[in-house]
């Protein structure tokens, strides 16, 4: 009998493993109208920047409602049909980098977290309550502390951001006008970041210069941060959540986790 639950055991566990892996997505559909995406995004500055580090990682959740649709269409997100991975060479600031996304980066609608990984992002989230890195009792909802870069003030964070590296990440909304809660914190103990709610994508090439546009209210910004959470009212459907470094990156990689969730 034992040498029986020796193999019937470890073949359920793969099953539910496997089955989870593959259609997870379909099976632990979302009973509200919340969805959740989450995704990677992976930069290579390349040997133009004066970073040490030429390495960037961003870990994205983003949280938005789902538009009202007809029952009678399958909306199910179809990961079949997509290329997982784009490289993207691209410049900013006259220096190249090399960027690597999911195309579930692009606000792909019915798409759910797979149950093993919304387990080990709810444990994640229990311990860094207690040691007081996570503010909200919510495991769906990530509030960070307000906490300064102490390195330097912040007179001196503008001026080093002008060389610096900026990462934009879209809103999902099906309104034209929303609100979003987000945190933004970083594992780089040397510098610290900005961070602004913009209009658009195009603010990523503006942000050196005097055209550069965010939003001013307060709560919609954070700059010299090393961990930010903030609110953000009346934004448009285009907008996203732009985040910049110096170009003074020292560890092997920078690590920057960051939460996006739309609010009713």
């Amino acid at each position: 009998m034992k040498k029986i639950l020796y193999v019937v055991i470890p073949v359920i566990v793969f099953s539910i493993i496997f089955v989870n892996a593959f259609f997870g997505h379909l099976i632990f559909l979302s009973e509200t109208q919340q969805v959740m995406n989450k995704y990677s995004v992976y930069v290579h500055l390349l040997s133009d920047w004066q970073s040490d580090s030429k390495n960037i990682v961003f870990e994205v959740s983003n949280s938005w409602h789902k538009s009202d649709k007809r029952n009678d269409v399958n909306h199910v997100f179809d990961a079949e049909s997509k290329e997982y991975n784009t490289n993207q060479l691209q410049e900013i600031n006259g220096k190249s980098f090399v960027e690597l996304k999911h195309e579930f980066s692009e606000c792909q609608e019915e798409w759910q977290p797979m149950l093993y990984r919304k387990a080990v992002d709810t444990v994640r989230h229990e311990i860094e309550y207690v040691q007081g890195k996570q503010l909200s009792t919510d495991p769906d909802i990530s509030v960070y502390p307000n906490i300064e870069n102490r390195n330097y003030d912040n007179l001196e964070q503008q001026s080093k951001i002008k060389n610096g590296y900026a990462q934009f990440f879209p809103i999902c909304t099906s309104k034209e006008t929303t609100s979003y809660d987000y945190s933004v914190k970083t594992d780089n103990k040397d510098l610290g970041f900005d961070v602004y709610f913009v209009s658009s994508s195009t603010q990523r090439e503006n942000f050196t210069s005097s055209e550069f546009d965010y939003y001013i209210d307060s709560g919609c910004f954070g700059q010299n941060k090393q961990s930010y959470s903030g609110s953000c009212k009346n934004i448009q459907k285009d907008s996203g959540l732009l985040i910049i470094f110096p170009d003074e990156l020292k560890p092997w990689i920078t690590k920057v986790t960051v939460n996006l969730y739309e609010v009713n």
